[in-house]
């Protein structure tokens, strides 16, 4: 049996990370925790603010490709280490950008994650029985044909919108009404729901992220999200296949939420304008939610993994569907149909 893998979190200002058997030690330079990567394959280490990194640490977890998250103090992930390898497949890359180029194939590959994140937030609506959005998607997918990319995009996105504000409005409808909006808001948003989402929902798009490196992808080059400046695409692309997870996290939380759990921040831009005021989550609240996304993410669901082992855990099952995707853009795939599972089935262990 698979033996469980480890992770490492620095959370307290002043922690040192040694190497050797890794060790964690307190500003008070005491021994507090030491982890035998031998022992236990390990997985993830997740550094912050306030702590301090032996070179040699760093070093090994580049060589072994061990995920390392750099999180700012109010747990936003600021960056990660990167293997010099994971740019190493040019060849993957290279297909990619065929890809796009192929309006036959891009268009197949945007209704794949169209249809995908309908089915799956089809799914939460269903766990709690609310009824699904009254449209034939399948119908209105045969009609859109492969054309120019934008007009294509233009469509899918269209009916998206419209989805999405009846999904969300049953959504938030599960919540408190002292913390419920109005509706679903993203960047700039001013209400502390939408900010909770926002905020776990970049989480979800930086394990993505790195997860794409992995799988020597372009994360800027996606399909069903528009090419911008700085705007990672792909990962957007991805972050459609995986959103339901972090609804239901939310959703699983919702009774824990309470007014008095936000607070007001002031944004005081440089412009001479009237300030900004939004709402967030609290920093204790704040910390209890990203801790609780972390370990989410390694729990064990029922689908077989891509190398050996019939179950794997979230964050194998992203890592998988980026190498199987790009197995896919190589021809070495016919078809890419990403494998979802059933949260309404309770299928997470």
């Amino acid at each position: 049996m698979r033996a469980k893998t480890l992770r490492i979190e620095m959370k307290n200002y002043g922690e040192f990370l040694g190497r050797g058997c890794f060790y964690i030690r307190n500003k008070e330079k005491k021994k507090i925790a030491e982890y035998d990567f031998f022992a236990k394959p390990m997985k993830e280490v997740i550094l912050r603010d306030g702590n301090c990194v032996s070179v040699d640490v760093l070093r090994d977890l580049s060589l072994w490709n061990i995920d390392t998250y750099i999180m700012s103090r109010y747990n936003t992930i600021m960056g990660f280490l990167v293997n010099p390898n994971s740019n190493s497949h040019v060849k993957t890359r290279l297909c990619q950008y065929k890809t796009y180029l192929d309006k036959e194939k891009a268009t197949e590959i945007m209704k794949i994650i169209f249809k995908t994140r309908i089915e799956t937030q089809n799914m939460v609506l269903k766990k709690y029985e609310f009824k699904k959005y009254d449209f034939n998607f399948d119908k209105y997918l045969e009609n859109v044909k492969a054309e120019n990319l934008k007009t294509v995009r233009r469509k899918l996105m269209a009916i998206e919108s419209k989805f999405s504000r009846y999904y969300f409005s049953k959504i938030f409808s599960l919540f408190k009404k002292s913390i419920r909006p109005e509706r679903r808001m993203g960047f700039g948003a001013r209400d502390g729901l939408n900010n909770c989402f926002n905020f776990s929902y970049h989480i979800l798009k930086s394990k993505i992220h790195y997860a794409l490196l992995k799988a020597k992808l372009e994360p800027y080059l996606g399909f069903l999200h528009s090419l911008q400046h700085g705007k990672p695409s792909l990962v957007c692309d991805f972050e459609e296949l995986y959103r339901y997870f972090i609804d239901e996290i939310l959703i699983m939380r919702r009774l824990k939420l309470h007014k008095n759990d936000f607070m007001e921040k002031t944004d005081t831009p440089i412009k001479l304008r009237a300030y900004t005021r939004r709402i967030f989550l609290r920093e204790y609240e704040r910390n209890e939610l990203v801790d609780e996304i972390f370990s989410f993410f390694d729990k064990t669901i029922n689908i077989k993994r891509i190398n050996v082992g019939f179950k794997s855990s979230i964050n194998t099952l992203i890592s998988d569907e980026a190498k199987l995707f790009a197995k896919f853009l190589r021809g070495e795939k016919k078809e890419w149909k990403p494998r979802i599972f059933d949260v309404s089935k309770k299928d997470v262990i």
